[in-house]
């Protein structure tokens, strides 16, 4: 009686395995889930940032203030990216997230080292990260007598000016791209979902029996979430304001139309993940499996200036990387869409190509 017990299980065992090891995509998901996830916290978590993009507006040019920029560059703390021309370029330069640090070195800089009351120059850092602003802390602190000018009590060769985020409060940072990340899971699941419920319920059979074209099809079912999503940010941007008091220094115009563009380009992935996926099980392993790229790799959670170049580069073609820069610019720091252009094509770029090929797979499978 026991031995015909354990030969049933035996059996059902042995036809479970042959069912997964005949669905190829859950057994990819098996195997790939677990190397995505090593692989990307063992690079991505990474508190030791260097590399910070800055920018030097170098008013003194002499050479003490030269050698200044060249120390501070070679600590890998930061790498020049730019050059501006006063401080208030350092400033835009800040707002419009192209640089995360700003040096600004006054014409009297020579006067103001060989004095020791007040700091020789300005560091000026997007401090909405407080990591980031840890980090500038240290570079502020290097001494002035490895540049040859010894002083006898120096003050602090610079002084540290943190910019949007003078409470140091980490929900000042995390909140707004919260709205990036709750938007990535809801959007690219529904849609991911939807096509392959249709399927699974025998009502595509009768869709494409319709005139509705597969363009008509793909719009008309994105087009409910897109309003979904917007309702998401508004309950986001609500509750950030009154119960972490989240400042919206930007406009709110601005703010709607870089989520329309994001939820646009997240409901195209849900709808090519949607024509790869035979079930909606799959849909939703496929969905987890680009989510967590998305948290670990776009800046949500670890600086995305600490991350090996390669990671990076990942990071680039990920639509959350894009918003987040986006999200953060406008709430925190003011910046208008148009100073933020390099963080808006790249989502037209991904709402094109992934509605292309949903387009065109789905249309296949109608053949």
């Amino acid at each position: 009686m026991r031995l015909d017990a354990l030969r049933r299980t035996r059996a059902i065992a042995a036809k479970e395995v042959r069912q997964l090891l005949r669905d190829k995509l859950t057994f990819g998901m098996i195997v790939g889930i677990p190397l995505l996830q090593v692989i990307l916290f063992g690079y991505a978590i990474n508190t030791d940032v260097r590399h910070l993009r800055a920018a030097v507006a170098d008013m003194a040019n002499t050479q003490l203030s030269r050698s200044v920029v060249a120390e501070a560059q070679a600590s890998q703390v930061m790498d020049v990216v730019a050059v501006a021309r006063s401080a208030t370029e350092l400033e835009g330069m800040l707002r419009d997230g192209r640089i995360s640090v700003g040096i600004y070195l006054p014409p009297d800089f020579d006067r103001r080292a060989a004095g020791a009351t007040r700091p020789a120059a300005q560091l000026m850092v997007d401090g909405a990260d407080p990591t980031l602003l840890g980090v500038a802390q240290g570079l502020a602190r290097m001494p002035l007598q490895a540049r040859g000018a010894p002083r006898e009590a120096p003050a602090p060769l610079f002084e540290l000016r943190n910019y949007y985020n003078p409470e140091r409060r980490s929900a000042v940072d995390i909140v707004p791209a919260l709205i990036g990340v709750i938007l990535t899971l809801t959007m690219v699941l529904f849609t991911a979902v939807a096509i392959v419920r249709e399927r699974e319920r025998g009502n595509l059979e009768l869709l494409i029996t319709t005139p509705v074209s597969t363009v008509e099809l793909m719009v008309g079912k994105i087009g409910p979430y897109i309003l979904i999503g917007l309702i998401q940010v508004t309950i986001v941007l609500l509750l950030g304001r009154l119960l972490f008091h989240v400042p919206v220094v930007g406009s709110l115009w601005n703010l709607y139309l870089a989520a329309l563009l994001f939820i646009a380009a997240s409901l195209g992935l849900g709808l090519l993940i949607s024509t790869i996926a035979r079930t909606q099980f799959q849909a939703m392993q496929l969905t987890v499996f680009t989510f967590l790229p998305s948290i670990l790799l776009s800046g949500f959670m670890f600086p995305f200036d600490g991350m090996p170049r390669f990671a990076r580069w990942i990071g680039e073609f990920l639509p959350l990387t894009h918003f987040v820069r986006m999200v953060r610019g406008v709430l925190l720091r003011g910046a208008d869409l148009s100073g933020l252009w390099p963080e808006v094509w790249p989502l037209l770029l991904f709402f094109a190509v992934t509605m292309t090929f949903a387009v065109l797979k789905f249309h296949k499978r109608l053949d």
